[in-house]
């Protein structure tokens, strides 16, 4: 689909690595907590953009603690 990894928990597609990069799907409430820290939406290519998933923070992917907390948040169902 766009040459990169999906990532999923009990069947629940939440996450995908994309050319070293990690994109979580958001959802209306936690979109904000991407934008905050000035995060864009997943753009495979020049003409698709994803705008349920967003690149993670490189601060959240340094702190493992907060880095899960972030991923069972896109987990949930």
């Amino acid at each position: 689909m766009f040459g990169g990894y999906g990532l999923y928990h009990c069947s629940k597609f939440f996450g995908i690595i994309h050319k070293g990069r990690l994109y979580f799907k958001v959802t209306p409430k936690t979109i904000s907590l991407y934008k905050g820290h000035g995060m864009k939406p997943f753009r495979p290519n020049a003409k698709q953009t994803l705008k349920s998933f967003y690149e993670m923070p490189p601060d959240i992917l340094e702190d493992a603690e907060r880095l899960v907390a972030w991923a069972q948040e896109a987990g949930k169902k």
